[in-house]
């Protein structure tokens, strides 16, 4: 054993658990950001249409009692913490409670699979935050290398396509679209990291595994000015536009970006972009995200043990391999914030 630790540490980003807490949350969550409040309130609807508790707080329960199942079988027997970006628990609440209770070192899953400044590089500085705020006895905390190209993340997928798939008539599956989304980012974040490239990867891989050649890559859920530019296309706009073309089959929407059906799946997958697809005249299902397959959950295991065993074998699937376990200081370097316009 090569480096020794004394637990796991699940890293998300935190959801409101009732509707006194949405306008909050979101306050943490666009803190800095030149987002106008309307937009705000129009997300904070989303979260109060269904019920003003995230789905992402209890799919976090489940996946750290899944993971838990895991070790209690097959080891290591480490405990595992859970802390937030965003809402509680909150990362540094949590890095303090480590601390009280004699956590030194421990490895730190990220429910992102991609790097990019939101999905990693500023996880990595969160967790520097909350241990500075935390002080000397703050536990050492390694992040888990980013996991868009395992074997656990992408044959879990690719089952998940599948059962899609089959819930189209015969006729309608061969020519159906794999239509693949993910959080859209500022373009100027997207540059600075690999993140676009990652996702073609994934989606290639998965389409692969399904015994397709055909797919689109698009994305979903942008939230900054209208005047910064963000990735496209828009999942409702790509919708519109294949029905347009006049050869259009129906929508296989795989959310390749996500590891869970949180409010982004639920809402901006199975309600606006449905009915888009609806109003189009296009047939639309929605494969389901990995959540706690059983072999993400092993690989969640697997990348544990690389971490505590050098001698563990790190797979990989495709042809960018794997990424290094510790990110280097420059990666997926916060983007420029737009310029705010005077007021009149």
């Amino acid at each position: 054993m090569a480096n020794s630790y004394d637990a796991i540490l699940l890293l998300s980003f935190g959801g409101p658990e009732n509707p006194d807490d949405v306008v909050p949350f979101l306050n943490n969550v666009l803190r800095g950001r030149n987002v106008p409040r309307e937009r705000m309130m129009e997300v904070a609807e989303h979260y109060y249409s269904l019920g003003g508790k995230s789905p992402i707080n209890d799919q976090n329960r489940a996946l750290i009692s899944a993971i838990e199942a895991e070790l209690s079988r097959r080891g290591p027997r480490l405990p595992i913490y859970w802390g937030n970006r965003n809402w509680h628990p909150m990362l540094v609440d949590t890095l303090r409670r480590m601390a009280q209770e004699g956590i030194r070192r421990a490895v730190a899953f990220v429910t992102s699979a991609y790097s990019s400044y939101s999905g990693c590089r500023q996880y990595l500085d969160d967790i520097a935050r909350g241990c500075e705020q935390v002080g000397p006895g703050a536990p050492e905390i390694h992040k888990l290398r980013v996991f868009f190209n395992h074997p656990g993340f992408i044959s879990p997928m690719a089952e998940n396509v599948l059962t899609a798939l089959d819930q189209l008539p015969e006729t309608e599956r061969e020519g159906a679209n794999l239509v693949y989304t993910a959080h859209s980012i500022p373009q100027s974040m997207a540059r600075s990291s690999p993140y676009v490239e990652q996702l073609q990867e994934a989606a290639r891989l998965v389409s692969r595994r399904v015994g397709r050649d055909r797919w689109k890559l698009v994305y979903q859920s942008r939230s900054g000015p209208p005047t910064q530019p963000w990735l496209e296309p828009d999942i409702c706009d790509f919708l519109r536009t294949l029905a347009e073309s006049g050869r259009a089959g129906a929508a296989v929407v795989v959310p390749i970006g996500f590891v869970s059906d949180h409010l982004e799946v639920l809402y901006d997958l199975d309600t606006e972009a449905a009915a888009v697809a609806e109003q189009v005249g296009l047939k639309m299902v929605r494969a389901a995200t990995v959540g706690v397959h059983p072999d993400f959950i092993a690989m969640i295991r697997e990348l544990v043990l690389e971490r505590i065993d050098d001698s563990v074998l790190r797979r990989s699937l495709g042809e960018l391999g794997l990424r290094q376990d510790a990110c280097p200081p420059d990666c997926c370097p916060q983007p420029p914030r737009p310029a705010s316009k005077p007021n009149p």
